[in-house]
């Protein structure tokens, strides 16, 4: 290594590339989400993670916001009831079904869904300017460049990111409990980095959630961390099992209580577009 190698001769593109090449978790497909678009609303409409986010946004009711990797409206859905309109983007057709449902029965008609990912020509699809454009937990994509550049075009005034800091929403544990090396791939501070190359000097808040996660059964338990991993073997997945079952205790109301070592953390990564 050259001993006079500064800040500026990192390629923090080419980082995120090899980190993304070491990774020890496969990213999921539109078809995976797909099939997990119900339960994943489930969970996630209840989670203290949304309240955490919203109330760091610079909401009112003339705000048009841009929801890029919406999922099943996890973040639009509250959103629409505050703001004058939402556009939610997703690559899988099953979460945007589900979040059309959810808005509906809730009387929400200010939400507008799109078919598209991080790689679709947004422009062609219709796709204009919003206030705000904001990226929750979806910027596991190849090329991180690209896409902080596409999100920062569509904003008006700010952007808000949210993005993993390691292990999560992995746990290093269950990893180890099976067998199996766990090597993270990149997080927030490759993001953080990227966006000072590019000359985006961004802020962060630390979003930090509990040890403990509720289920209802120990085999709710086991398929949300099946999610973890790729193709388990049924020996792998016997000590999954056991892992749940020996990290977890029943609470008073029946449900499974597990206790993580690694709390889930979410960088909230934001920057006001200048004038």
């Amino acid at each position: 290594m050259n001993p006079k190698i500064t800040y500026n001769d990192l390629d923090w593109h080419r980082l995120w590339q090899n980190a993304r090449e070491q990774k020890s978790w496969t990213a999921k497909g539109p078809a995976d989400w797909d099939k997990k678009a119900a339960s994943f609303a489930v969970r996630n409409t209840s989670s203290p993670y949304v309240e955490l986010v919203l109330q760091r946004l610079p909401l009112d009711k003339a705000t048009s916001v841009l929801d890029a990797g919406s999922g099943p409206g996890t973040l639009s859905i509250p959103l629409a009831r505050q703001v004058q309109s939402v556009t939610a983007l997703d690559y899988s057709r099953g979460m945007l079904d589900v979040l059309e449902k959810l808005s509906h029965e809730q009387d929400l008609d200010n939400i507008t869904t799109v078919l598209a990912s991080w790689d679709d020509d947004w422009k062609k699809l219709g796709i204009k300017q919003h206030d705000i454009c904001i990226a929750s937990r979806s910027l596991s994509v190849d090329n991180l460049r690209a896409a902080l550049r596409k999100l920062n075009s569509y904003a008006r005034s700010y952007v808000f990111i949210a993005d993993r800091i390691s292990p999560t929403p992995f746990d290093p544990d269950a990893f180890r409990a099976i067998g199996r090396p766990f090597r993270s791939g990149p997080d927030y501070i490759y993001t953080i980095n990227t966006l000072y190359s590019m000359g985006i000097h961004a802020c962060v808040d630390i979003i930090s959630l509990e040890a403990k996660i509720s289920f209802d059964s120990i085999e709710t338990a086991l398929e949300s961390y099946t999610w973890m991993f790729k193709e388990l073997t049924a020996k792998e997945e016997k000590k999954l099992q056991n892992y749940i079952i020996s990290n977890s205790a029943p609470d008073n109301n029946g449900n499974i209580i597990l206790n993580r070592t690694h709390p889930p953390r979410w960088a909230l990564i934001w920057w006001k577009k200048e004038a």
